[in-house]
């Protein structure tokens, strides 16, 4: 029974069994028959997951994630990519109109008002991954962007570093707006000062990133430390930093958020918060198989899951400098 409830995608299972019990399904290379759960009436389903990330590096950990989940689980996946404005509510109800089973969508399409809207319209379950604050009843997986925030600014400010720059991610989304909230209470709470001039645009992309770290180092005064709200705007910053003749992290301190490969790609590699994007893609197609199996047996309670984050020290963080910067 507990072994079913692991295929199944069912939640009443402690994280300790599923991963023993996952263990030895990769062991034994195990697959489940497709004929006999038909038979038992647990007739195949069909989820979907639209996309449009403007990060790479974040994409791609998910879909390995999701493809992986839903290979377990033993559902069908529709990987659709979608252009932010009417084309994804095209595509969503081109998988509704074919009878699709449940949605997944991560950011930015997770916080996206009227394709939200037309999904409960048509009552197909949907998970929202990586939302900052998702509504009350909605099924959501994700982190505590605030605290993971928080976190890595009191880490900055440890090493000590009082002016520390904050490139602000899609203004769109709430994680964006949790991470700055994250970022101002650690300051706050150590007595320094918010300096809105420390505080700059990003959009989670590297172009983004780009302008708002040459906004950061033009200033008069540039901060000694930057922290920027993905890897993507980091690697950026610290491309403008070597650009400029700083060493990173002799001159300057650069720390990121997501943890995605681009993180140990670039030279330093990052100091981030580790955001465990393909745990988060397995737990909401694993949350979403089990809603809509639930569904079809009579029951169904939205649930939301809130993952843990960790923050991964490199080489890119070191204590500001004693003596004039390097030129």
């Amino acid at each position: 029974m507990t072994v079913s409830r692991v295929i199944n995608g069912e939640t009443n299972v402690r994280p300790a069994t599923r991963e023993a019990v996952n263990a030895a399904i990769t062991a034994l290379n195990y697959a489940p028959n497709p004929a006999a759960r038909s038979l038992a009436g647990a007739g195949p389903s069909r989820i979907g997951l639209l996309y449009s990330n403007p990060s790479a590096g974040f994409l791609s950990e998910f879909l390995l994630g999701s493809l992986d989940q839903a290979s377990r689980s033993d559902v069908q996946i529709v990987i659709e990519k979608c252009d932010l404005g009417d084309h994804e509510l095209e595509v969503a109800q081109h998988l509704v109109n074919g009878g699709i089973d449940g949605i997944i969508l991560p950011p930015p399409l997770c916080e996206a008002p009227a394709l939200l809207a037309l999904l409960a319209a048509a009552g197909v379950p949907t998970v929202a991954v990586a939302t900052g604050l998702p509504a009350e009843r909605q099924l959501a997986i994700r982190i505590d962007d605030r605290e993971a925030a928080a976190t890595m600014t009191r880490h900055i400010m440890d090493l000590g570093h009082r002016r520390i720059g904050f490139i602000k991610g899609n203004p769109n989304l709430s994680a964006s707006h949790q991470r700055l909230e994250g970022y101002r209470e650690a300051l706050a709470a150590a007595d320094i000062a918010v300096d809105p001039a420390l505080i700059v645009d990003g959009l989670f992309t590297y172009l983004s990133g780009l302008d708002a770290a040459e906004q950061l180092l033009e200033q008069a005064d540039p901060p000694t430390a930057i922290f920027s709200s993905n890897d993507d705007m980091a690697a950026a910053t610290v491309a403008v930093a070597h650009r400029r003749g700083l060493d990173v992290p002799g001159d300057l301190t650069v720390c990121g958020f997501d943890d995605t490969t681009l993180s140990t790609a670039i030279w330093p590699e990052l100091t981030t918060i580790h955001q465990p994007i393909a745990d988060m893609a397995r737990a909401a197609v694993e949350l979403l198989v089990g809603t809509i199996r639930r569904q079809k047996g009579g029951e169904g309670i939205p649930q939301q899951q809130v993952l843990d984050y960790t923050l991964i020290r490199r080489q890119s963080d070191a204590p500001p400098r004693r003596r004039p910067r390097a030129r």
